[in-house]
């Protein structure tokens, strides 16, 4: 540890690894160090099941990684990452035996809707034309002067509402009014809260323009490039090298944290700015998870079986069971239907699981370190639309929010998000601020780069990207690698 390096980077998700790539391209010495045996964080893949069942522990289908400016720019197919997309990114079993599934094409989509096309259209049309100025606007800082405010403001005048009131004033019926809160749900919040219905906005956007790929494989390979790319540029990364204290960190003009706020403060909490340290204590954090992986003798047996097309499945009826199991987890209950969201990438990854056998994905979401076992009531609902699932089970694999966040430190309680999304905190991450990537530690400048910062959660590596060219403008004008003139790479598009 007597290597001094231009930046030292805690922690090695997706935005770590992307925060010490940008460094790295800028010509910064640079280290990763990671607690755990295996670089990824929420990309990591094990055979959790069986011999030859490759499972996502965490992330699985990966729209905002392709949707990713800093994504885009990195060699990542020469490192071994290659993605497939499913024939359709996700589907929407109805109680009736019918589904509804979202295609790639806005058309098609909108053609399975019946008289909820126009409607479709109407709300889809303007967010694919303008993609590429929104995603630019929302896949960062949101306190700041926008690149394109007139593409913003059409996102954001109904990204505002809370996504039960956006789906009924939008749409006539059962199907469609499901569709959207299916995919708002993701935002892991009671839908009836303000500013939800941007969650299901940004995957109708992301559906119909860049899809919802799979990395080949298992989300580990997303990490292994991440990782291969970095070290072909210099850079290191140190895994069973976890960090308590500062102490433990080496010698670094800069230091990075892949972390949430409660465990920033207890690696540095003394020599924090006073008034910074209480903001992050008062950070909340969401709901947890209850995830179960499964590997199967079969496909799952969809009564409706265009549902076997979607790589994502959003299980939990209509639009009224989904916001009232959301409300509920939102109360700290436990709904007796919750809402699953499931994954089957076997079926279009064959790497996934041995010849004629399937690996399935499933989560639901529970109050913050439930203790809950949440087994029969998951499996319940899903066989409510798959009669016939329990009995292609050959193994199953259960992480309870406590096993969720033994795995993962940033997941406090299970919350896979890096912290609530809900009311200012969608802003304010980890605090109200127009820098919100800098940390005030005493005596060396420091940063947050996880998705405690903007733009929140997702594998994107835009929160690590972002905090990089805040660290790259200390860097600048110091000795070292880092501190060459013309090495900041161009904003995102």
């Amino acid at each position: 540890m007597t290597e001094r390096y231009d930046a030292v980077v805690v922690g090695s998700g997706p935005n770590g690894l992307a925060a010490a790539v940008t460094l790295a391209r800028a010509g910064c010495s640079v280290v990763v160090l990671e607690a755990e045996q295996r670089a990824g964080g929420g990309t990591r893949s094990e055979e959790l099941t069986l011999p030859g069942f490759v499972h996502d522990v965490c992330s699985a289908m990966h729209p905002l990684a392709v949707a990713s400016p800093f994504f885009a720019a990195q060699p990542l197919a020469e490192h071994g990452l290659a993605w497939r997309h499913p024939d359709a990114p996700a589907a929407h079993p109805m109680p009736d035996g019918s589904a509804v599934v979202l295609e790639r094409s806005l058309e098609a989509t909108a053609a399975s809707l019946g008289r909820d096309a126009p409607a479709w259209r109407r709300l889809a049309g303007p967010l694919v034309d303008h993609w590429d100025e929104i995603s630019a606007s929302i896949l960062g800082p949101l306190i700041r002067v926008p690149r394109h405010p007139i593409a913003l403001a059409r996102f954001g005048l109904r990204a505002l509402w809370p996504a039960t009131m956006l789906a009924r004033h939008t749409f006539d019926t059962d199907r469609a009014r499901a569709l959207f809160a299916g995919l708002a749900a993701h935002a892991i919040l009671d839908l009836r809260a303000p500013m939800t219905a941007s969650f299901g906005l940004t995957f109708i956007a992301t559906a119909h323009t860049v899809g919802w790929p799979m990395a080949v494989g298992g989300s580990q390979r997303i990490a292994d490039a991440l990782v291969s790319y970095l070290r072909s540029l210099g850079g290191e990364v140190v895994v069973g090298s976890p960090v308590d204290s500062l102490a433990d960190l080496h010698p670094a003009r800069t230091v990075l944290f892949d972390l949430t706020p409660r465990q920033l403060v207890a690696i540095a909490g003394d020599r924090l700015d006073n008034r910074y340290r209480r903001r992050l204590e008062g950070f909340r954090y969401g709901p947890g998870a209850f995830k179960i992986d499964y590997a199967l003798d079969g496909p799952v047996p969809w009564r409706a079986g265009e549902v076997a097309r979607a790589g994502s499945v959003h299980v939990g009826g209509t639009l009224e069971e989904i916001a009232a199991a959301e409300a509920d987890v939102a109360r700290g209950g436990h709904p007796e239907r919750p809402f699953v969201i499931c994954t089957q990438p076997s079926l279009f990854d064959e790497t996934r699981a041995p010849a004629g056998r399937h690996t399935f994905w499933a989560y639901s979401h529970v109050p913050n370190g439930s203790t809950v076992d949440m087994t029969a009531a998951m499996e319940t609902q899903i066989e409510r639309f798959a009669p016939g699932f329990r009995d292609r089970i050959l193994e199953r694999h259960v992480m309870a929010p406590a096993a969720i966040e033994a795995h993962n430190r940033n997941y406090v309680g299970g919350d896979i998000a890096g912290g609530s999304h809900g009311g200012l905190q969608l802003l304010a991450r980890p605090v109200l601020s127009t820098h919100p990537y800098a940390v005030p530690l005493r005596d060396q400048p420091a940063y947050l780069c996880s998705s405690s910062t903007p733009p929140g959660a997702g594998v994107h590596g835009m929160c690590g990207w972002w905090a990089a060219q805040a660290a790259l403008k200390d860097l600048r004008g110091q000795p070292g690698a880092g501190a060459r003139p013309g090495s900041l790479e161009p904003g995102p598009a």
